[in-house]
């Protein structure tokens, strides 16, 4: 089942069995906000049963760029086209949000985000291989966020 994601009532809806359910649905609402300010995208998050194909292409960059694999288990993610980047989101059940942005350009941006709830401690699997920056979201209250750009090619196409 989709749902859309309304940065204006922010809901924990399919978000209720993480223990940072309310700082991870301001972090859903934060990235709604942003995309829809910035390209006027609604952006529509799928229960992780339901997007299996998402999830695993995230875990399959994760995995071939830095060895990367995660505990917690996955409870939304989402996968479209803006402008002409390719995104990813996968929510886990920890608080941990991960994005990857692909460019269809050549050349183009190609990057994999992380951000943390306020709140949750920095995953075992990502401690001392990322430094958190801070950023302070109305939304979402602190947010820590990291990065690293893709290196292989991992084209993906916008559901």
């Amino acid at each position: 089942m989709s749902l859309i994601v309304d940065f204006k009532n922010v809901s924990m809806q399919g978000l209720e069995s993480s223990p940072f359910a309310e700082a991870l649905a301001g972090v859903r609402a934060n990235e709604a906000r942003y995309y829809w300010n910035k390209y006027q995208h609604r952006f529509v998050v799928e229960a992780a049963e339901d997007s299996v194909d998402t999830i695993d292409y995230v875990n399959h960059v994760l995995e071939n760029e830095r060895g990367l694999k995660f505990a917690s288990r996955p409870l939304e993610s989402s996968r479209f086209q803006v402008a002409d980047l390719n995104m990813a989101y996968v929510f886990y059940q920890s608080g941990l949000s991960i994005n990857v942005l692909y460019s269809v350009e050549p050349g183009g941006k190609r990057a994999v985000g992380f951000k943390l709830c306020e709140g949750m401690d920095v995953p075992d699997e990502l401690a001392d291989k990322f430094k958190f920056a801070r950023q302070k979201s109305k939304l979402a209250g602190t947010i820590r966020g990291s990065y690293f750009v893709i290196k292989g090619e991992y084209p993906i196409e916008a559901e």
